[in-house]
């Protein structure tokens, strides 16, 4: 069995990417079980942060490494939070206080354009390799207060287009299916069967 590491620290992240894995057979290890840091993201975009993750992983680990950056792009705030979405739940990494700022930012703007996207870039990296990046999105509309308590991050506020639950309210399968980082993981799945 493949060995893979996860890189990330953020439990739902790491659940979620795991179980789009579980048909390929890899024995998943998440970067907080191996006591990896977590590098600093100072990367511009998301595919640049996903690759510094997945480097830094891989060659922490010596095994094959999968990062994802991924975040909530808002069109009315300029594509914010973007990169920064996890820093908006700050320190604590509350992401009901990151969904309360977006509607406050919206709010502040008297934006009647709700419609936002989630980004997903994955990184797949070989020790002391370039890591190869696979891209997905998701478009739709905000939604405020926030609905349903499964998914995470960002999910109770984001109905995605052609439906009428947010993320937070619909099953994890479903989810899986379309979401942004479903659709990274297509392409990520075609170059894994290549």
């Amino acid at each position: 069995m493949k060995r893979l590491v996860i890189a990330s620290h953020n439990a739902g992240k790491v659940r979620e990417i795991a179980e789009l894995l579980e048909p390929f057979g890899f024995d998943v290890k998440s970067a907080a079980e191996l006591n990896l840091p977590e590098p600093e993201e100072t990367a511009a975009t998301f595919a640049g942060n996903a690759a510094l993750k997945a480097r830094a992983a891989a060659d922490a680990s010596g095994i094959l490494a999968l990062a994802d950056d991924s975040g909530l792009a808002v069109a009315a705030l300029d594509g914010a939070p973007g990169i920064y979405s996890a820093r908006w739940a700050g320190p604590s990494k509350d992401f009901s206080l990151a969904m309360k700022k977006v509607e406050t930012a919206l709010a502040e703007k008297h934006a009647k354009d709700f419609s936002a996207k989630f980004v997903c870039a994955l990184a797949l990296a070989e020790p002391h390799k370039e890591p190869q990046i696979f891209e997905g999105e998701v478009h739709g509309q905000l939604v405020f207060p926030p609905r349903g308590t499964k998914g995470f991050g960002y999910d109770p506020i984001f109905v995605a287009d052609g439906m009428d639950k947010t993320f937070g309210e619909i099953e994890p399968a479903q989810k899986h299916a379309m979401s942004h980082r479903a659709r990274a993981f297509v392409k990520l799945v075609a170059h894994l069967k290549a």
